[in-house]
């Protein structure tokens, strides 16, 4: 048995290729240069390092160790597109010029159609590592309060609708009022904008897309977010349950606890 990764930026890459280990799966890693862990050559069976704009590449590698199903894991931001780190092959260029728009889904599923049509399946993300969904309930010592479970509440229906027009995933908020919408940035610096406008106790939420595929963009949340929030003072981070990743979701309770920050794993029907 084997599977194939496409590993972007953070741990999360690096969780999921040991978890397929320990179920007996050998490990085939296309690593984005410049942005994927060095630590998944010791966790990974076959790896290359492969420019985010060389699908072609990619695609011959996974067909090379006859891959046929794969995760993607670890964030690969949209704003490489404008800052000239991509240099798109033949094959990535005629995915761009498909697309009738750049936001995210757009992108991922033309990538999706290209590599099964190539009879590359992409599994859910957490297919190996259920273990990292966030749980309903508050994860930290202190809970919300009401004022807080308001902005949560009011929150929530925002981070929904933004997700729904693929604009991004987080909101942040203070009594009622946005401070600020995650666009290409990504969830750690709209934190960090958002912050500066409410100053303490900010209320910062994150949730799946309405029509959220779990095989790709899954909400992540780790301590990279958290450190984004104590720079800010902010003071709650509620993220949706069972349809999010929570990575060392232990250690982050326990930080979060120490700097007064409460995090729950928040659902709601609608």
């Amino acid at each position: 048995m084997q599977i194939g990764i496409i590993a972007g930026i953070g741990a999360l890459p690096l969780i999921i290729a040991g978890d397929a280990k320990v179920r007996g799966y050998r490990v085939v890693t296309a690593a984005i240069e410049n942005l994927a862990s060095p630590g998944l050559e010791e966790v990974s069976d076959e790896i290359r390092w492969i420019n985010a704009g060389k699908l072609g590449e990619l695609i011959k590698f996974f067909a090379k160790n006859k891959i046929e199903e794969i995760i993607l894991a670890g964030k690969v931001p949209k704003s490489l597109l404008y800052k000239s780190k991509i240099t798109p092959d033949l094959r990535a260029v005629k995915v761009l010029l498909s697309l009738k728009d750049r936001s995210d889904d757009s992108i991922l599923y033309a990538i999706t159609r290209e590599l099964e049509s190539e009879g590359i399946r992409i599994l859910d993300t957490t297919a190996f590592s259920p273990h990292l969904l966030t749980p309903e309930g508050v994860l930290t010592e202190d809970s919300p309060s009401r004022d807080e479970w308001k902005d949560v509440e009011f929150g929530w229906g925002i981070a929904r609708e933004i997700g729904r027009l693929d604009i991004g995933q987080t909101v942040v908020v203070k009594d009622r009022a946005v401070m600020a919408v995650e666009a290409i940035e990504g969830t750690d610096e709209a934190i960090r904008r958002g912050g500066k406008w409410a100053g303490d106790g900010a209320v910062v939420v994150k949730v799946s897309k309405p029509q959220q595929d779990m095989r790709l963009d899954v909400p992540v949340i780790g301590l990279d977010t958290l450190k984004a929030m104590i720079d800010v003072r902010a003071r709650v981070l509620a993220v949706e349950a069972q349809r999010s990743i929570i990575l060392e979701r232990e250690k982050l309770a326990a930080e979060a606890s120490g700097a007064g920050i409460t995090v729950v794993g928040y659902r709601r029907d609608a």
